[in-house]
């Protein structure tokens, strides 16, 4: 398992600490690079807003509500939206620099097919579930004439759901491409187990058994030379962690809403799923989320308890993806040669540290920003509209408060979406199969289905801007540039990713404290968002939404 991710920061690394006498350094290139990106954020960051996401389509049609549905890149299907701000190329996927082609043309295949075929003939030539009374692509809940549902209203003073209040409001709705998410997101759980069970099961087996027997690589002979981390280190960590969860569990449970027989559950799933999702990430640089079935068991075992719905998401997702990112910290250490018991105490302090500033700086945004994540208070080019929270809470009303079981369950609206889970078990069994039967055809051990099923699995908080962007940026530098500049790439790719994010990241850190905290700001067309203001209202005639026209 190479795991791509880490060689972007080996190389950065490697370039910052090695002597190059070369007329173009690697340090040298990064030094420019990152200037080059520091400048350039100023332009879509602060001036010109609208080059993050340039949705041309609405521009030239700017009175029709299903063109701009097809063509906006923040809130419709984005064909042609296109942007020239890196921090919308990299903010959902990461840098598609670091991610291998064979990867990204599996999240292209799967995004066109889920936003370019599936979505517009559910949308548009089925009316699949009333999709017509929504927009194309939200993430916000709706009622059945199309209204924004009250969420409040449906919340008792224990805040748990109002049974009676739910009634009379009536069921939860989604828009057409978030429902279809959900259905994806099942087929990839599933297609995760079956696809590393076919093609990785024996290798696996034969890995697990060569630790202990098998001849060691040369980085495991290197790092021989250092002291080990002691096995009680972890077993202390685990043990004190979830005594901490678990007292909290019992002792605080009209806060956390979660049982302690619950927080066991959640650390069973993070444990079974930890090795498949892992050797995942490990191949394509793409993690397929345990965030769905967390919140779909959970619901149907302990429905109408929002928090306890999160809760158990965090405990058995979150801590499933953190592990993944300290094995992914752990081979950043095997290739440069660190030793681990100090890979260990930094990861230690690192989390308590960001844990402790991450919660501080939330709370500090919560209570000084006007009107936070509420993206219909908001200007068009508030950087404070939060999607990835609001599909959280959406995620905690739809599985937590309301139940999947109202949902996607028998009394639901969606109950066809479970079919998903068997298809996405069945899908990498045939591509196995195919590729017993054609072992010469190379290419089709490369259909990860996992990762094709999944492509979408950001949309929403991620637009079609971002995709659009990510797979043209990929496949240029890793497909073209690889092919027919190879030195080039092995001398600069990673060091450009590297480039790029600490530029945006050392520039949006500027024009917070310099102007945002100000509230310094120009206002003109340039910084009006995308102009596609139309791409948020439904098609069916018969649904009056403010701000759209009426037939």
């Amino acid at each position: 398992m190479w795991w791509p991710s880490t060689l972007v920061q080996v190389s950065l690394f490697r370039a910052l600490h090695e002597k190059d006498e070369r007329r173009m350094s690697r340090a040298k290139f990064f030094v420019i690079a990152m200037i080059c990106s520091f400048a350039w954020y100023l332009i879509p960051g602060y001036f010109f807003a609208t080059l993050s996401s340039i949705s041309w389509v609405c521009w030239i049609f700017s009175k029709s509500v299903t063109a701009q549905q097809i063509g906006s890149g923040m809130k419709g299907l984005g064909l042609g939206a296109i942007t020239l701000d890196w921090t919308v190329v990299a903010s959902f996927l990461f840098s598609p620099l670091i991610c291998p082609f064979f990867a990204i043309a599996n999240v292209f295949a799967g995004y066109a097919l889920i936003v370019y075929l599936v979505t517009p003939i559910a949308y548009w030539g089925f009316d699949l579930y009333n999709a017509k009374t929504f927009p194309i692509f939200s993430s916000h809940l709706f009622t059945a004439k199309g209204t924004a549902y009250n969420i409040s209203a449906i919340v008792n003073e224990k805040f748990e759901l109002d049974l009676q209040a739910y009634q009379d409001q009536g069921r939860i709705h989604l828009s057409m491409f978030f429902a279809l998410t959900y259905g994806f997101g099942f087929a990839t759980i599933a297609a995760t187990l079956t696809h590393v069970a076919l093609f990785y099961g024996r290798e696996v087996y034969d890995r697990f058994r060569a630790s202990y027997t098998g001849k060691e690589d040369i980085h495991t002979r290197m790092m021989r030379k250092y002291e080990d981390i002691p096995s009680w280190w972890f077993y202390l960590l685990l043990a004190l962690s979830f005594a901490v969860s678990l007292v909290a569990c019992i002792f605080l449970n009209d806060e956390v809403q979660m049982p302690w027989w619950a927080l066991i559950f959640a650390c069973a799933m993070a444990f079974v799923f930890t090795l498949p999702i892992s050797i995942i990430t490990a191949t394509t640089n793409q993690t397929p989320g345990l965030n769905i079935i967390t919140e779909y068991v959970m619901g149907v075992i302990y429905p109408g308890r929002p928090i306890a719905n999160v809760c158990f998401k965090t405990y058995g997702y979150i801590s499933m993806a953190q592990a993944i990112s300290f094995l992914n910290d752990f081979k950043l250490g095997h290739y440069m040669k660190i030793p681990p018991r100090s890979m260990f105490l930094v990861q230690f302090i690192g989390t308590v540290l960001a844990g402790t500033i991450n919660l501080a700086v939330a709370w500090w945004l919560l209570t000084s920003v006007t009107n936070i994540c509420q993206d219909n208070l908001l200007p068009a080019n508030s950087p404070w509209t939060c999607p990835g929270d609001r599909v959280f809470f959406d995620a905690s009303v739809i599985w937590g408060l309301v139940g999947p079981m109202r949902i996607f369950g028998p009394t639901g609206n969606y109950t066809s979406m479970n079919w998903f889970f068997l298809g996405g078990a069945i899908g990498p069994v045939i591509v196995w199969l195919l590729h017993k039967a054609f072992p010469r055809q190379s290419w089709i051990p490369l259909i990860n289905l996992p990762v094709l099923l999944g492509a979408t699995a950001m949309m929403p908080p991620a637009t079609a801007v971002n995709y659009n962007a990510w797979v043209i940026v990929g496949t240029v530098f890793n497909f073209f540039i690889f092919r027919y500049r190879k030195k080039w790439w092995q001398r600069y790719n990673y060091i450009l990713s590297a480039a790029l994010d600490a530029g945006v990241a050392f520039m949006a850190v500027v024009l917070y404290f310099s102007l945002g905290m100000q509230e310094i700001s120009i206002t003109w067309w340039g910084t009006g968002g995308e102009h596609c203001d139309l791409a948020k209202c439904p098609t069916d005639k018969n649904i009056v939404v403010s701000g759209c026209p009426v037939a």
